[in-house]
């Protein structure tokens, strides 16, 4: 994904090759990551896709079947990983990821500890927001998952990147030889408190450090234990991404949409009908309509930073 041989830079003029991993989209929710081989084919409702005839085709280019329908061979970046990726555990997704990314303050060169691998989906952002010279140490207490997440970075090109360790951080803290190396951690643990201590021995002064949590009850102790573990600068937050539908329709369905005076309320089942009605409607002057979509996705967790102070 974020290889560092130069000649292999990722961009979407790069052609794809043998042994390539590429994201064979189908439509917007229906995704999934493909090595290519030579001699290998993809076989779905589409028709019958050679592996063969995409190798020197561009990133982002598309490709049909033999039957006539078609896929997009796209570029494997991280926002497309952590749609694709097997989810051993609950992962982030793009709006915590993005925000954890900008308020860690990464720039090329950053070197990051995470602790609760897990599924890697945040750890794939993190490494192409420090490469192509920084580095990213990830800890999970569980072996398997630690080895999975490994071969996932082989696969998508991250191996030099980031290393993968298997290590209990609430019980034993990050290892002693990273003291004082780190510029950012982040924690994604169940008792985030206990790990704090040794985390701020590996910051840097003036280093940040971020904590998932779902529930309040964790943001309340992991704040006292940041309080008197000399962070300052404790601020939580809690990230809503709110989607919209931008779609054509008809001038007189559009003077009963919900919020135009006098319109009822909509139900959930009125939602479900509206896609089929907006196509069968013929009828009135056409229009471009945005609304929120009806799926909103709610809330995924807590976002807790603090920066080490700086010894005068």
């Amino acid at each position: 994904m974020l290889p560092t041989d130069p000649m292999k830079k990722l961009s979407f003029k790069r052609h794809i090759s043998d042994g390539d991993l590429v994201i064979v989209y189908e439509k917007h929710d229906n995704m999934k990551a493909v090595k290519v081989s030579e001699k290998s084919v993809l076989e779905n409702r589409f028709g019958v896709f050679k592996h063969s005839d995409w190798i020197g085709k561009p990133f982002g280019c598309k490709v049909s079947s033999h039957k006539g329908g078609f896929v997009y061979l796209l570029a494997p970046t991280p926002e497309l990983w952590t749609l694709v990726l097997s989810h051993r555990t609950q992962i982030l997704y793009i709006a915590d990821i993005s925000f954890v990314v900008m308020y860690l303050e990464l720039i090329p060169g950053c070197v990051v500890l995470e602790s609760g691998t897990g599924s890697g989906s945040l750890t794939t952002s993190l490494a192409r927001a420090i490469a192509p010279t920084g580095h990213v140490y990830t800890f999970d207490f569980h072996e398997q998952r630690a080895i999975a997440a490994r071969e996932d970075f082989e696969k998508t090109g991250l191996s030099d990147l980031v290393s993968v360790g298997v290590r209990d951080i609430q019980g034993e803290g990050f290892p002693k030889d990273l003291v004082g190396r780190a510029d950012a951690v982040f924690l994604d643990l169940p008792q985030p408190w206990l790990a704090i201590p040794s985390a701020g021995e590996m910051l840097k002064e003036d280093g940040v450090l971020c904590s998932f949590s779902p529930c309040i009850e964790q943001v309340q102790r992991s704040s006292e234990a940041l309080a008197s573990n000399s962070f300052t600068d404790i601020r939580t937050f809690e990230v809503l991404l709110r989607t919209y539908e931008v779609r054509e329709a008809k001038m007189d369905q559009c003077q009963t949409e919900e919020g135009t005076p006098g319109a009822r309320p909509f139900k959930r089942k009125q939602r479900a009908s509206e896609a089929s009605h907006w196509q069968a409607d013929n009828s009135g002057s056409p229009m471009v309509m945005a609304r929120p979509s009806g799926e909103a996705k709610g809330h995924t967790g807590y976002l807790t930073f603090a920066r080490l102070k700086c010894i005068a």
